[in-house]
């Protein structure tokens, strides 16, 4: 009793997929949306309800910015379809993005600007914590340091870009404007997507509200092997993994020969991708079980044969923000012009803000002017070149989004860079269209050791620390049998379980289809029996394991 008394007092406690007490706290809410499904309005009033506790549960008094998030977005919504006028609008719409970009800009980029300010110009500026000063005032314990440090709000990078695409499609009449303020913020804050994703769009979700609540058993047992997938991919390929191996030879990859250095870098694409995808599971087959579908987030991505058919499989739901919002506004493949030339120079400042590298200028300046060259020369280029910027803006803008460091930006920088090379490549491949399982296996490796590669900035902290774990892959490789045996002794449960999750996800998607069959064919009583010695099983591996979700920080 007193643990659920914990979980639905107000007292702050973490109520992530992977811990018991998001279990049975979702237990509670089914219980009673057995009760009131049966009303959409009530059920959406109940959901929104349910959805914001559990918001407050995860992130405080942050749950206020949500809730001004719903309210202006869904006015705003409401007036871009009233106004008649494009000029109203576009203002409407202008003001609902720069609204929302303000919000997501001032929680995770405050602290970068000021610094970078303080640092540029010898000042001594600090960030006025809004959110401490407002919950300061309402305490009345004497304590007046509840934040020291704004701390960056869960999901609200997830439901801003919900809003922001929202209001978009109202804009662009894709979608009619959701005229009950209930069922607008149960789209917005479904909790199972609220804080992770994917991210929804109102024309897949909206029209969902309106239907009857239905549950086959067949979705029923879709609905727990999603939830068991994710279980296991979270707690054994991504947390057991990461805590047992990665974090132990990533944070002093000096104590061991390179080549251990570059198996963890390679574990770690596998701990990303467990992590990622076993919330978005969970989150999809929660999300059925109460009615409601949501988007396949990711499909094998590390079976892309190219970085751009791996764009197109992993974190889809953001990858087709980044298409519909920014890089096809940008001009995508067919033009460009003043908005890719605007915003690549504002990128280049950010840069400059970020590494003080003055070099920048320079290499801003050059790079215009080959621009302008080629314009000049060979005009029938011009898509190409716009094509070519608009991408690297797309991935520098979403290493940006990730984190405001230089180690991100690279990142994104890289991924932009090899999704350009590809796009020249694949022209003159002489394998681009073969059928042969061998220049499909050379394609896979090459896109997952790039992806991989690129993961040492994503993974490692620090200026400098990236380039020199790199070398000391290079340069302390040390390879022998007798250090190979020593390193797996040392490691032999994470190396083991590493192999048999990409054994899994190399498997033919057959495989995973026809075991969702046969678990969805069972009875209901050896589903359940099943499914509680898979949970118990590992939990008991997992005992002392536990690592936040690595997208909370972003």
């Amino acid at each position: 009793m007193q643990r659920l008394y914990d979980i639905f007092s107000f007292e702050r406690i973490d109520l992530t997929f992977s811990k018991l007490d998001f279990w049975l706290f979702f237990l509670a809410v089914m219980l009673l949306f057995s009760v009131l499904h049966k009303n959409k309005l009530v059920r959406s009033i109940y959901l929104v309800a349910v959805s914001l506790f559990f918001y407050y549960k995860t992130s405080g008094l942050s749950v206020f910015i949500l809730i001004f998030t719903l309210l202006s977005n869904y006015g705003i919504g409401l007036s871009i379809s009233a106004a008649s006028r494009t000029f109203s609008r576009k203002a409407l719409l202008a003001t609902g993005i720069i609204l929302n970009v303000l919000v997501l800009s001032y929680f995770k980029y405050a602290y970068f600007f000021t610094n970078s300010f303080n640092e540029l110009f010898h000042t001594k500026y600090e960030v006025f914590n809004v959110i401490s000063y407002f919950q300061n005032g309402f305490n009345t314990t004497g304590n007046h340091n509840i934040f020291e440090k704004l701390l960056l709000p869960a999901g609200v990078s997830f439901f801003t870009f919900s809003s922001i695409a929202y209001i978009t499609d109202v804009y662009r009449k894709e979608v009619p404007p959701v005229k009950n303020l209930f069922h607008y913020s149960f789209f917005i804050s479904f909790f199972p997507h609220l804080i992770l994703g994917p991210i929804v769009r109102a024309k897949d979700f909206v029209p969902q509200i309106s239907h009857e609540y239905h549950l086959e058993k067949e979705e029923f047992g879709w609905a727990v092997f999603q939830i068991l997938k994710g279980l296991f991919k979270k707690l054994i390929l991504a947390d057991y993994i990461a805590v047992h191996f990665i974090d132990k030879v990533v944070d002093a990859p000096e104590a061991y020969p390179g080549f251990v250095s570059l198996i963890a870098i390679l574990a770690y694409s596998l701990q990303i991708y467990g992590d990622f995808s076993g919330y978005t599971d969970m989150a999809t087959g929660i999300a059925r079980l109460m009615g409601f579908k949501l988007m396949k987030n990711f499909d094998s991505p590390y079976k892309s044969v190219s970085t751009a058919d791996f764009w197109r499989r992993w974190h889809i739901s953001l990858g087709s923000w980044w298409k519909n919002y920014l890089y096809i506004p940008l001009g995508g493949n067919r033009t460009g012009g003043f908005a890719s030339i605007f915003t690549i120079t504002i990128i280049f400042v950010f840069l400059f803000f970020i590494t003080q590298w003055y070099f920048l200028s320079f290499v801003y300046i050059g790079l215009i002017s080959v621009y302008l060259i080629i314009l000049l020369l060979f005009p029938d280029y011009k898509k190409n070149i716009y094509r070519d910027i608009n991408l690297l803006i797309t991935m520098t803008v979403g290493g940006l989004w990730h984190n405001p460091n230089q180690n991100f930006v690279i990142w994104g920088v890289l991924n932009g860079i090899g999704l350009v090379i590809y796009n020249h490549w694949k022209k003159i491949s002489p394998y681009e269209n073969s059928n042969m399982w061998i220049a499909r296996f050379w394609k896979i490796l090459l896109t997952f050791s790039f992806i991989t590669f690129t993961r040492i900035w994503f993974r490692v902290e620090g200026k400098d620390e990236p380039f020199e774990y790199l070398m000391h892959i290079i340069y302390a490789f040390n390879f022998s049998e007798g250090a190979f045996w020593l390193m797996f002794g040392t490691f032999t449960v994470p190396l083991i379980l590493m192999i048999i999750g990409y054994f899994l996800h190399w498997l033919p998607e057959s495989s995973e289809a026809a075991l969702t069959r046969i678990f969805v064919k069972m009875p209901f009583a050896v589903q359940v029996f099943i499914s509680c010695v898979f949970v118990v099983g590992i939990y008991q591996l997992v005992a002392d394991t536990s690592k936040h979700f690595v997208y909370f920080s972003f």
